[in-house]
C-alpha cells in the first residue's frame, strides 16, 4: 500500500451511500487517505436526503457529481468498497475488496438515511483505524 492508502466507494448511481461514506473518511482521514467515489450507472444528482443528513453533521455534499465508474479507478485503488447493491466491479491481483451491506437511502426519508449514515460513519471509523494503524481519528459532530 502506498504512503496514502487509495480508497474507491463504489454503489450502482454513486448518489448517496458512496458520497456519503466519500465525505465522511475525508473528514476523519485528514488528508492522510486518497478518497474516490462511483457508480456503474450514475445519477444525475446527489439524493437531497443524503446531503441533509450529512449537513447535520457541517458536512456538504450538495455540490457533488455522481461520476462513472471506470476500470482505472479500481486499478489504482488500494481498497475498493462496494456498497451492498449487487455492483460489480473488475478484480486485480493485490487489490482488498470489501462489500458494505448497506440499506439504499433512494427513496428514503431523512429520518431513515441518518441511521445509514451513522452506520457508514462507524464503518468508515473502522476501515481507517486499520488503514492508518489505530492513529487517532477526529469526530465529524459539534
Amino acid at each position: 500500500m502506498a504512503d496514502r492508502p487509495e480508497v474507491l466507494l463504489v454503489c450502482v448511481h454513486n448518489a448517496g451511500r458512496s458520497q456519503m461514506a466519500a465525505a465522511l473518511l475525508r473528514h476523519h482521514a485528514l488528508g492522510r487517505v486518497v478518497v474516490r467515489s462511483a457508480g456503474s450507472e450514475p445519477a444525475e444528482r446527489i439524493n437531497p436526503a443524503a446531503v441533509a443528513a450529512l449537513g447535520e453533521w457541517g458536512l456538504d455534499i450538495g455540490a457533488e457529481i455522481p461520476t462513472k465508474l471506470s476500470t482505472e479507478d479500481v486499478e489504482d485503488a488500494d481498497v475498493v468498497i462496494t456498497m451492498g447493491c449487487g455492483d460489480t466491479c473488475p478484480v486485480f491481483p493485490g487489490k482488498r475488496y470489501l462489500d458494505w451491506d448497506l440499506a439504499d437511502p433512494a427513496g428514503q426519508p431523512v429520518e431513515r438515511v441518518r441511521e445509514i449514515r451513522d452506520e457508514i460513519d462507524r464503518r468508515v471509523r473502522t476501515l481507517l483505524a486499520e488503514l492508518l494503524d489505530g492513529a487517532t481519528q477526529g469526530s465529524a459532530r459539534s
